[in-house]
């Protein structure tokens, strides 16, 4: 059997392969596409006010990854926030930390978008249930004792 006579019985088979390939193709093509518009995840993020201005005298703070740090330069050029004002961050759901020089501690955001913190704050920090962190120590102690808290972000 020569090509030519060959040819006719294969070509009906080949071109089922290359309709069922070009099927499956378009399928997974379409699949995607359709995965590809599914809308995002919105991911909320809150209004949370941190307010550290009854901290006397002023110092600096930040929430690590959120503001700019007061341990990378001097803080008088520095871009760290300082306790003169009242900042507000945008913030989503989960754990955070308040850090000054002298003092520092976690907070959660709900997803309610009010915060929380361990009761044995309760001396130095306000606004448990409010979208307001107030922070009004510069340093935990004479307070003292041991926290009910984890040190650990």
């Amino acid at each position: 059997m020569t090509f030519s006579e060959y040819r006719p019985f294969r070509t009906p088979q080949i071109r089922r392969m290359m309709l069922g390939c070009t099927a499956v193709a378009w399928t997974v093509w379409m699949g995607s596409a359709a995965i590809a518009e599914l809308p995002k995840t919105q991911t909320t993020h809150y209004s949370i006010t941190i307010d550290a201005t009854a901290i006397v005298s002023q110092s600096w703070w930040y929430v690590p990854g959120v503001t700019p740090s007061i341990w990378s330069s001097d803080p008088e050029t520095s871009d760290a926030y300082r306790t003169t004002e009242p900042r507000v961050l945008q913030l989503k759901s989960g754990r955070y930390k308040f850090i000054s020089f002298t003092f520092d501690f976690p907070f959660d955001v709900t997803p309610e978008g009010t915060v929380e913190y361990a009761p044995a704050l309760n001396q130095c920090v306000e606004g448990r249930g409010t979208p307001t962190l107030i922070v009004r120590c510069k340093r935990t102690y004479p307070h003292g004792g041991k926290p009910e808290y984890s040190l650990a972000p």
